[in-house]
């Protein structure tokens, strides 16, 4: 009997600053992590072209600014960039954004409930404990 494949997926949209933000963001658990696949579109001009993309602790995508994502998903309490849920950064081509990634910091299943999040500024990679990325200008909540 072959195993079931565990996946999620997070429907992005965004908030009142950029309503036009709109994608997927998939994971696939695989034996040696998980494989994140993310198509994103209607991001903004920025001066860089990168935004910062995490998974949040908090469930909850419904309220202006999503203050109720919470904190970077972070189970074993390490400074930022080593949380869980530090992901690389979006690029933007032209407000499109594609990334695939693997990761082995958590499983499909410790994910399902909570959110991703993409930012405003790129993450700086050092300052704690967000890496000052800026406002949440999208979100998702991550599903079966």
């Amino acid at each position: 009997m072959q195993n079931k494949i565990q996946r999620a997926i997070a429907y992005i949209s965004g908030g009142d600053s950029d309503p036009k933000i709109r994608g997927t963001v998939r994971f696939f658990q695989r034996p040696d992590g998980v494989l994140i696949a993310a198509d994103i579109s209607g991001l903004p001009d920025s001066e860089t072209g990168f935004f910062a993309f995490h998974i949040h602790e908090g469930g909850n995508c419904r309220e202006v600014g999503f203050p109720n994502t919470g904190s970077h998903y972070n189970p074993d309490n390490r400074e930022h960039p080593n949380h869980a849920g530090d992901l690389p950064p979006l690029l933007s081509a032209n407000g499109r954004a594609l990334l695939a990634v693997l990761t082995n910091r958590f499983t499909v299943n410790d994910i399902i409930g909570r959110t991703v999040v993409i930012h405003s500024n790129p993450d700086d990679f050092t300052t704690q404990p967000s890496g000052n990325s800026g406002t949440k200008i999208a979100c998702g909540v991550i599903r079966r």
